[in-house]
């Protein structure tokens, strides 16, 4: 079955978001050319003037949905500011999109340290040399930063910096979307007041 062949009744039906997510997002790593778990993010700054940028997705669990930053970026210290965010995916080949919101907390260090040993030795390089949303004054500079972490960790395993973990959205609200004929879109939100909560299952107007 295709994703325009899908039937009302086939995520409509799910009780739970996560194990719906699960399946949209195995579809998507199939059917996308480039980075399926690539999400929209959004934070506020201390104005409540929103930000929004792509991040990856790194995981997600009936806990919530991971991905990691620099701390001292402008993400990283909007959220922990104000520890709520929002997401969006959307996987245009699919006809689909997920939405999600709901607070924010930091991911243990077992979990990030776990995750910054499995990443490409050049990127957790990088993680030490680049600081992230800061002016940068010339590409030169960057790369001789990157030059010089690189002969500093020659040899050995590169520690995680601190300024470096990750954030998981623990979402109250899980909207999925499907695109139908004539803008008669299936639209179902799924919703919970805290993130302990049991879930409502809400079919929503396109």
């Amino acid at each position: 079955m295709t994703a325009n062949e899908l039937t009302t009744g086939d995520f409509t039906e799910t009780d739970e978001p996560f194990s719906l997510f699960g399946t949209w997002l195995k579809d998507a790593e199939k059917s996308e050319v480039n980075d399926p778990n690539a999400v929209a993010l959004a934070t506020v700054d201390p104005d409540g003037l929103p930000n929004v940028r792509m991040v990856l997705l790194k995981g997600f669990d009936e806990r919530g949905f991971v991905f990691y930053t620099n701390f001292e970026s402008q993400k990283g210290r909007e959220l922990l500011a104000t520890r709520k965010a929002a997401m969006c995916f959307h996987w245009k080949s699919l006809r689909r999109q997920v939405r999600l919101r709901g607070p924010v907390e930091i991911v243990s260090d077992e979990e990030a340290d776990e995750y910054f040993r499995s990443r490409p030795r050049g990127s957790r390089i990088g993680a030490w040399a680049s600081k992230q949303s800061r002016p940068l004054e010339s590409r030169f500079a960057l790369e001789k930063a990157v030059a010089e972490f690189t002969a500093r960790h020659a040899i050995g395993e590169i520690a995680r910096p601190e300024y470096w973990s990750g954030f998981r959205i623990r979402p109250t609200s899980i909207e999925f979307w499907h695109d139908r004929p004539f803008r008669l879109h299936d639209r179902m939100e799924f919703r919970r007041p805290v993130p302990e909560g049991g879930w409502e299952k809400v079919r929503m107007y396109p």
